[in-house]
């Protein structure tokens, strides 16, 4: 893959992740737990994305471990 196509792959999970992470968080049903859950999910994503260059698995894994680390926190 090319530079360009890269940062647009980049580009455009960071964006989806965000969206993701603004869109669970304006819930007004959720407990702070479940927030906390989201919202760390969303910040993993975005971290995993940019630390593995924009690779699927890389943003899942992050989300993944952001979201434990979210939900323990909010405890």
């Amino acid at each position: 893959m090319n530079n360009r196509t890269n940062t647009i792959r980049k580009f455009a999970l960071s964006t989806l992740a965000a969206a993701m992470l603004f869109g669970l968080s304006a819930c007004a049903g959720m407990s702070s737990q479940e927030k906390n859950t989201a919202i760390g999910a969303g910040v993993g994503a975005i971290g995993g994305s940019i630390l593995t260059g924009g690779s699927t698995i890389g943003t899942v894994g992050g989300a993944a471990v952001g979201g434990v680390i979210g939900h323990e926190v909010g405890k």
